[in-house]
């Protein structure tokens, strides 16, 4: 498995591979910044806090913008100035090479926001 998800693009999933498995989940995580693994580790959860609720809007926008690049898309629940971002395949019912790519990509896309104030 290549490590550099940010690099990669998604792919078209309709089902029919496995999902990871978790040993191919935890490698995963390693190349990823704050991101666990949920729900027996067939789900990728993160915790983002921001300064405000228009900055988490911000990224809550920029993220739509992102997923529908990729075809990916991830579920997430705003919380005034905080978002959970939860990704999964839900084609193959767990993880696939798809929701490591996207999560490592939300992670640039914070580090370009913080970059940019």
């Amino acid at each position: 498995m290549d490590l550099d998800f940010a690099k990669r693009k998604c792919v078209p999933c309709e089902g029919g591979i496995p999902a990871l498995a978790p040993d191919a989940v935890d490698a995963g995580l390693g190349a990823l910044d704050g991101w666990d693994a949920q729900e027996g580790k067939t789900r990728l959860h993160k915790h983002l806090r921001f300064a405000d609720f228009v900055a988490a809007m911000k990224f809550v926008n920029a993220m739509a913008d992102l997923a529908e690049a990729e075809g990916h898309h991830p579920d997430f629940c705003v919380h005034y100035s905080t978002v959970d971002v939860t990704l999964w395949t839900h084609a193959v019912g767990g993880l696939s090479d798809n929701d490591f790519i996207l999560a490592a990509k939300l992670d640039r896309l914070r580090e370009a926001a913080a970059a940019r104030r």
